[in-house]
This record gives structure tokens, C-alpha cells and sequence, in this order.
């Protein structure tokens, strides 16, 4: 049986240390602000990313370069000689999905001994790092590419997303929210609750006043999505917008509700941030339905 590693890419917004103990390929995202493109190979500090955003600066993003995907993928393949097993950004926010799966047709079509499968997540930021998770625990259990990737497929949408952010005006300036809706927010103190849902797609499912109650609010989903799932050995994924303080505020809750102690955190990418702000959280776990 061939071996498979699994690739992702930087959207998934895990940790390096997570990426090279689990050898997991990542294609790159890559994202200017104040007239500088970065990338993985050439990367901004988080903390000056966002304090940049907090100063006014307004960063654009682009999604994964074909030929740079195909590249990474036949660099795998040619060193290891494995199979690939890609899951993507969601094709509900931006086009990195088509763009490797492309590339994977490509480098199929060029080594015809070679399988590459991707997979459109239908998650963002760490849902989507909490669904690479998930693969890596049934690959390490020896799971085929095949049974790995059934298992993906059938519990993609277990895969819970809800996400807060501090500042309406980052929404507006992506166009989730309308300007007089940023700016009443704003002067009334709301906070949007939000959500990615069966499509792949960030959309509102709520509001409520002031920053602590909208970090309540995201628990009290965990509370009404989880059901079945609830297992208090299981892992919770927390990302945030340089907000580690009030991350951290969140996996207490969470390990207060419901006995879970293991939980990954780690800050919400520029790709993603870009759009969020500074401020945003965002909290991922397996539930009954998005």
C-alpha cells in the first residue's frame, strides 16, 4: 500500500511547530499591506501584522497560485514518492480550492502513477486546521488515503465554526456588513456572531452587546451544536486576532462547560485576519451540525 502525507494550506492557520512535527505540506497564501507581499517563506510578525491593521493600514490577499501549488506538489511526490491527500480552504470564501485542484489534475496527468486527492473543506482558519487534525489522527491509526478521505467527506459539516470580531469596520470593508450597519454597530457597542455553514460560506447568526458577552455567546453554540460529540477527551481549536487573553478566556469556559482540557490556539492568519480584524475569535470543535 502506497503511503499518503497530508497537505493543506496557510489558511488552516496552524501553528509551524504543529506543521513540521506532522510533516504536512502547505501551500501559501500570500497577503501585502503598506505596499510589501509576504507569504509563508517571507513572513510578518502576527502582533505587527495586526498592529498595523489597528493603525489604519488595509491589507488585500490573493489565493493559491496554481503553479506554485503544482510546483509543491510534484516536489512531494518526486522526493517521497507518495500519494497526496490536499484539504483546502473553502471554496465559500475564495478560489484556492480550483486553483489545487488544477494543479493536482496536472501533476496527475504528468505521473500517471501519482494520486492526489483534494478536498474543499468547507471550513476556514483552524475549523480547517481542526479537519487536517481529524485526517492526521486516522493516517496515524493507518488509515488508506481512501478511508481517510470517506471519513473527511462524511464529517466535514461536524466541523463547527462560530467567530466574533471587535471591529464592524473590517466587516464592511469586505462587504459583510453595510457602512450605516458598521457604524451604528460600532457607536451601540455590538459585537456580530458568526458563523461558516453547510456551503462553506462566513455569515451572520447573530448580535450582542459588548466583547464579554459576545465570548459567552460563542460558548453557548458549543453548547447547543455539540451534542453527541461531547467527549471530554476530545480537542477544541481556538484562533484569534492577536486576542490571546481573551482566547484563553474562551477555552476556560469551554473546559468549565464541558470537562475538555486539550485545546490548540493560535492566531487567525493574515489571509483570514485581513478581513476579521484585529480582535476576532473564533472557536472550532466537532458537533451535530453546523
Amino acid at each position: 500500500m502506497k503511503d499518503y502525507v497530508i497537505t493543506t494550506d496557510t489558511n488552516a492557520d496552524l501553528p509551524n511547530y504543529y506543521i513540521e512535527e506532522n510533516e504536512i505540506g502547505i501551500l501559501s497564501l500570500s497577503y501585502t499591506i503598506d505596499g510589501v507581499t509576504y507569504d509563508k517563506d517571507h513572513e510578518l510578525p502576527y502582533e505587527e501584522f495586526y498592529s498595523k491593521m489597528r493603525n489604519g493600514s488595509m491589507p488585500t490577499t490573493s489565493q493559491v497560485n496554481p503553479q506554485a501549488a503544482k510546483t509543491i506538489f510534484e516536489n512531494i511526490i518526486n522526493e517521497k514518492n507518495v500519494d497526496i491527500l490536499h484539504i483546502a480552504f473553502s471554496s465559500g470564501l475564495s478560489g484556492s480550492y480550483n486553483s489545487a485542484r488544477l494543479a493536482a489534475e496536472e501533476v496527475m496527468d504528468e505521473n500517471s502513477n501519482s494520486k492526489i486527492i483534494v478536498i474543499d473543506s468547507l471550513s476556514a482558519s483552524l475549523g480547517q486546521g481542526l479537519l487536517v487534525h481529524k485526517a492526521l489522527e486516522h493516517k496515524k491509526q493507518g488509515r488508506t488515503i481512501e478511508e481517510t478521505t470517506d471519513w473527511i467527506k462524511a464529517n466535514i459539516r461536524h466541523i463547527c465554526h462560530n467567530f466574533t470580531v471587535d471591529d464592524l469596520q473590517h466587516l464592511y470593508r469586505g462587504g459583510r456588513v453595510s457602512k450605516v450597519q458598521a457604524v451604528l454597530g460600532t457607536m451601540a457597542n455590538v459585537k456580530p456572531i458568526l458563523y461558516v455553514n453547510d456551503e462553506g460560506h462566513l455569515v451572520p447568526s447573530g448580535k450582542v452587546r459588548g466583547r464579554k458577552k459576545s465570548l459567552i455567546t460563542l460558548v453557548d453554540s458549543m453548547e447547543k451544536q455539540i451534542g453527541s460529540y461531547q467527549d471530554k477527551n476530545d480537542i477544541v481549536f481556538i484562533s484569534h486576532g492577536d486576542a490571546e487573553e481573551d482566547a484563553q478566556y474562551v477555552a476556560d469556559m469551554v473546559r468549565e462547560r464541558f470537562g475538555i482540557s486539550s485545546f490548540l490556539i493560535n492566531y487567525v492568519g493574515p489571509s483570514i485576519g485581513a478581513h476579521s480584524g484585529p480582535g476576532t475569535i473564533a472557536l472550532f470543535y466537532m458537533g451535530e451540525s453546523r
